[in-house]
């Protein structure tokens, strides 16, 4: 089988789990979901600062799909200074087989985003801005940008017609 890799990154609040829980229920059964936040708060406990046990985990899990599932998505802020090396051997692992997209949203769509949310009792906008970080983009090939001006439904559109090709 050959397998894909889906990377979604950007800040937090701009819309990448949504999308991720979207892909994984259109794509159907066997498409592996590696959530930043649940390996690193949930499985781990640990904070997102470098060298984390969470980057190696996560690489671990995207590399157990290859082979088993026709999509594996990796989503998160995944910050390219912490992330970036990972994130780049995974696409090798993968044999560019790897479809990138990074939320390139402004701070303010994604306050307005934060808080449409029901996490949005959890932190506020203080917070956001603590963790923001822009142009935080990967710089590999193919990597996709999606700005304010894009719904959701278009942003699965598209992550879907590029799956396609």
């Amino acid at each position: 089988m050959e397998s894909k890799l889906i990377i979604l990154r950007g800040n937090s609040g701009s819309g990448k789990t949504t999308i991720a829980k979207c892909l994984q229920n259109h794509l159907g059964h066997g498409t592996l979901l590696v959530s930043q936040d649940v390996v690193r708060r949930d499985m781990l406990k640990v904070h997102d600062r470098d060298g984390n046990l969470s980057i190696d985990l996560i690489r671990q899990i995207a590399e157990y799909g290859k082979g088993k599932c026709e999509f594996v998505i990796v989503e998160g802020i995944l910050n390219k200074s912490r992330y970036g090396e990972m994130l780049k051997d995974l696409i090798k692992f993968y044999n560019q087989e790897a479809y990138t997209y990074y939320f390139d949203l402004t701070f303010e769509e994604t306050v307005i985003r934060h808080n449409s949310r029901a996490k949005k009792m959890e932190f506020g906008e203080n917070s956001l801005r603590a963790w923001w970080n822009s142009n935080d983009y990967l710089e590999v090939q193919g990597e996709t940008l999606f700005t304010n001006d894009m719904s959701q439904n278009d942003v699965l559109k598209q992550i879907l017609n590029q799956l396609q090709k």
